[in-house]
């Protein structure tokens, strides 16, 4: 049980990190929608989610914090990145929450207590708690898809299958056209 959300927690990681691939630090910077959603602030934000829930709630704090790990800061400080947290970094703190989520995972059993203060109940098993990360980094995974295929058209989960029909873009295109008309009649 526990290695099966595990191991879907690690290829949900690698896909949302594939979402940056190819693209400029303006395209996976930019906010592509109203609420500023974008590809290096996906990736920011689920380096805390990791931390704050695979790590902090198990009393088992990292060496060494990202800084938007602070209390006090303004509110979305981890949903995007400023101009002197290159690209790497980012990447690199996301793989170093991974490690420290990933010795958490492997060092406690199903069933072990963690205290999630800002839930209800406060206290969750490590099954609930990896269970609401891989919620959480799939929900993530399903903006960064789509605010990929806003910057490019790039879709897919991974690179060399993009899970999509294997239609051209005529196909698409009177698709778009047939859904906009159908949308347009509602």
């Amino acid at each position: 049980m526990k290695d099966d959300l595990h191991r879907y927690l690690r290829d949900a990681r690698e896909a949302l990190l594939w979402k940056l691939d190819g693209l400029v630090e303006r395209d996976v910077r930019r906010p592509l929608t109203p609420t500023g959603t974008n590809l290096l602030g996906l990736v920011k934000h689920l380096t805390t989610v990791e931390l704050l829930y695979l790590g902090i709630v198990f009393d088992r704090h990292p060496a060494d914090p990202v800084p938007w790990l602070r209390q006090g800061l303004e509110p979305n400080t981890d949903m995007w990145a400023t101009a002197d947290e290159s690209r790497d970094y980012i990447v690199e703190a996301y793989r170093a929450a991974w490690r420290h989520a990933d010795a958490t995972i492997h060092a406690l059993d199903a069933e072990d207590l963690g205290t999630v203060v800002w839930w209800p109940e406060q206290r969750a098993t490590l099954h609930r708690v990896l269970t609401h990360v891989l919620a959480e980094t799939q929900r993530h995974l399903g903006h960064a898809d789509i605010v990929r295929e806003l910057v490019d058209g790039t879709v897919g989960l991974k690179p060399g299958n993009d899970f999509m029909p294997p239609w051209d873009q005529r196909w698409w295109r009177e698709y778009i056209t047939r859904l906009e008309t159908v949308a347009d009649k509602a």
